[in-house]
């Protein structure tokens, strides 16, 4: 595996500053707590006289709901409160902001509680709680539901046609250029468009032009911990929420809206999450043990099993992409058209408007268009996960661009760095890039011992894929309390979900100029901090990281005052250097003037906020080699490369860990991972036994290649790591797959019996 001093500077770029904090791996703040089982998730929360709660959910997948009869869970023994859509207000159709996207209020409290309709098998309908979980499931189903099953459509493109059965009433399609609504209701709910140049022009100057068609599957984020809610509605009208979430401040939001209550009245406690990838962000439980916990008049907790986790909370979407795009004879790009539909699930919402500006994100193309659709079909309403919406088109470009190469004779890694976006170009949605390291990562798999390896045996082939995200902003708030022993308490709002304390403490430490263990990160609740957008879109390390380093400069600011007064010379005569307050004729540490303005006048406390919008976007390429079996179509993974520019890496190991992960999520998603549904619209895989999750049996070691480019929009290089390495393996695998075996795939995932599939038509 590289390390940060084997690539601590990108080629062509300007030698990285000398930090002595970032850089560094320190041991993770929250590490000995995580390792020896203390630390307290979602289901470790107990509230004194705390009952469980258990969901009612729908077993078709489109009906409608004629009525329910809740009297026999009622009385049923030892069931303390039932509840329904009834239940909860009336939220009209006010947009809410969930910090990876907006939903309609209405659709948020439907899919929580079903009103008129189910709209996926596993919607839920009603919520019972009871003394105890097995109560609480029994009386479930004594909860009586007349349904009128209507047909449900589970393709993108058949739930597109006029002749579609319509999902949501009121949904029209939404022109995003214009905001207009069509005058009929649709399950197409939004259409994007965007264009730049000549395209007709374009492709006539191409020689070599390419156009194929490709499918993606639905798939889930496969976080390991389940979503879970523990809530109280105290007397008082103060609700308390306990949860796992990537967002404090969106529950608060979501809760308040959906309740009708005042944002005030909502207090969210997160708990230690086990994994969320975007899939946590909107709530699911939250409210149903809410009104329950009204109703009964004590805390109620409510855990989704696997199955709940799979059938009814937010995967990413299945797709169709259609791309072409053309060459000169140089191998040029000279235009490139996209037409995409992404499935929302039964409410809108896909992640298309980041698809469309990333399909084409990599490549300097001078003429293009993409158009974009946001389609309703009868599957649970979609949700971010790790990029959302760029690997599906990355599968589709970088394929095409694989194709492309072939045809022109060139080495797919000549012809990237031929077409690569850098600085100053401009995208086909009209974003223009500052600073990037897209031609540093390629530069770094060409130079790379992988690259350089050749392979030798038989059905074996490399292949290679580029991905982008262009990261977040957004608001972040950051409180730091200097103790009297020189360490500082550093408040967050910032969920955790991939060693953030550590790295937000770290830049903590290199502003105000102490070690990072002098430095004690804590995630607080909605009361105890600032508002604080989700962690999510690799917005955290950047926006918050940067919260964190204005309030060191507040701290340096008061410290320099506060010296001065107690040294009684000009504030203009002293300064904050390196750790250190120095003065005409005498300086002190950091700690010792802290132990020194402990003893008198008021504490020392810094703030710092964020609300920062020059991310940067980054940048991957990945490398594969891969076996293919003949027989099944089985592939196995025989070596893998990942570069990436990280912009300024703050903790290489964490920066290592999420290329890794994201890579072998990416992996799973190209070779194994769906949902498959029957037509009736049922899940028939709904558990980790027959969803396929990679596991370390199936892959060899992840090599990472951290790249640094730094981000000329954050005081120390930033940019966001987590999203970008799922983008490239399904494309880099396909192409492996080619490579090795000579047939070409168009669908994901690439599993065997669809390799075999084309691997018998190849032979016929």
């Amino acid at each position: 595996m590289a390390t940060i001093d084997e690539t601590r500077t990108a080629e062509g770029s300007e030698e990285t500053p000398q930090y002595k904090v970032i850089g560094t791996r320190p041991i993770r703040h929250d590490g000995a707590d995580k390792v020896t089982g203390r630390a307290l998730y979602g289901a470790d929360i107990k509230v004194k006289g705390m009952i469980y709660g258990a969901v009612l959910r729908s077993p078709h997948a489109h009906a409608n709901i004629k009525s329910i009869d809740t009297s026999k869970a009622e009385a049923f023994p030892g069931v303390r409160a039932v509840v329904t859509s009834a239940d909860l207000p009336e939220p009209g159709d006010k947009i809410a902001e969930l910090g990876e996207g907006a939903v309609v209020l209405n659709h948020l409290s439907s899919n929580n509680l079903a009103r008129t309709k189910v709209l996926y098998k596993g919607h839920a309908v009603a919520a019972v709680a009871a003394d105890n979980l097995h109560i609480a499931q029994e009386a479930a189903n004594l909860i009586e539901v007349e349904y009128e099953v209507l047909p449900p459509v589970l393709d993108v493109l058949k739930a597109m046609e006029d002749s579609a059965p319509v999902l949501n009433p009121d949904v029209r399609t939404e022109e995003a250029s214009t905001g207009e609504k069509g005058d009929k209701p649709s399950n197409v709910a939004k259409h994007i468009m965007f264009e730049k140049g000549d395209l007709e022009k374009g492709f006539a100057d191409a020689k070599y032009v390419v156009e194929r068609e490709f499918r993606t599957s639905t798939v889930h984020q496969g976080y390991i911990e389940p979503h879970v809610a523990t809530v109280l509605w105290n007397n008082d009208g103060q609700i308390t929420v306990w949860t796992p979430t990537q967002g404090t401040f969106s529950v608060r939001s979501q809760m308040a809206e959906l309740l009708h209550v005042p944002l005030a009245r909502v207090k969210v406690v997160p708990a230690e999450i086990g994994g969320g990838f975007g899939g946590k962000i909107s709530v699911y439980l939250a409210p149903a043990a809410a009104v329950l916990s009204r109703k009964a008049g004590v805390p109620v907790q409510i855990v989704m099993d696997r199955t709940d986790v799979l059938q009814a909370t937010g995967p990413t979407p299945g797709s169709f992409i259609r791309i072409k795009m053309g060459a000169d004879a140089d191998g040029r790009l000279t235009a490139a058209e996209a037409w995409m539909a992404y499935e929302a699930g039964g409410y809108p919402g896909s992640p298309i408007g980041a698809g469309a500006m990333c399909v084409f994100s990599c490549y300097d193309i001078p003429n293009g268009r993409v158009e974009g659709y946001d389609v309703c079909v009868n599957k649970p309403r979609t949700n971010a996960y790790r990029a959302p919406g760029a690997t599906n088109a990355a599968f589709a470009t970088e394929t095409v661009v694989d194709e492309l190469c072939e045809q022109l004779g060139m080495e797919p890694v000549d012809f990237r760095l031929l077409n690569a976006s850098k600085e100053g170009t401009r995208r086909i949605d009209g974003v223009t890039y500052p600073r990037i390291g897209l031609v540093e990562t390629l530069e770094a798999i060409k130079n790379s011992e992988h690259y350089n390896t050749p392979l030798t045996g038989p059905n074996q082939g490399r292949g290679i894929g580029s991905g982008f995200w262009f990261n977040a902003g957004l608001k972040s708030a950051v409180t730091a309390t200097v103790n009297s022993d020189g360490s500082v308490g550093l408040l967050e709002g910032s969920t955790d979900i991939g060693g953030s304390r550590t790295a937000i403490a770290m830049q903590f430490a290199e502003a105000i100029g102490l070690a990072a263990e002098d430095i004690k990160p804590a995630v607080v609740d909605t009361d105890s901090v600032g508002y604080t957008d989700v962690t999510g879109g690799s917005r955290v390390t950047y926006a918050t990281g940067w919260a964190a380093y204005e309030a060191a400069q507040d701290l340096k600011r008061q410290i320099v005052s506060r010296a001065a007064e107690l040294w009684e010379v000009d504030p203009d005569l002293v300064s904050y250097e390196d750790g250190s307050v120095i003065g005409p004729d005498k300086s002190m540490t950091f700690k010792e003037i802290a132990i020194e303005l402990s003893l008198g006048g008021e504490p020392l406390v810094g703030r710092g906020v964020s609300n920062h919008n020059e991310p940067g976007g980054a940048f991957g390429t990945h490398l594969v080699d891969v076996e293919v079996d003949p027989d099944t179509g089985k592939v196995d993974i025989l070596r893998y490369t990942a570069a990436q520019d990280c912009g300024t890496a703050i903790h290489p190991a964490y920066v290592e860990g999420q290329i890794q992960g994201g890579a072998v999520q990416g992996i799973g998603w190209g070779l194994n991972e769906e949902y498959w549904y029957d037509e009736d619209g049922s899940m028939r895989n709904a558990n980790f036994l027959d969803y396929r999750i990679p596991t370390c049996y199936d892959l060899p070691m992840i090599d990472a290649i951290i790249v640094e480019v730094p981000n000329p929009g954050h005081p120390y290089g930033v940019r966001g790591v987590g999203e970008v390495p799922i983008v490239p393996p399904p494309a880099a695998l396909e192409a492996a797959i080619h490579n090795a075996v000579g047939v070409r795939m168009y669908e994901l995932p690439m599993s065997p019996p669809r390799v075999l599939h084309e691997l018998l038509k190849k032979e016929s």
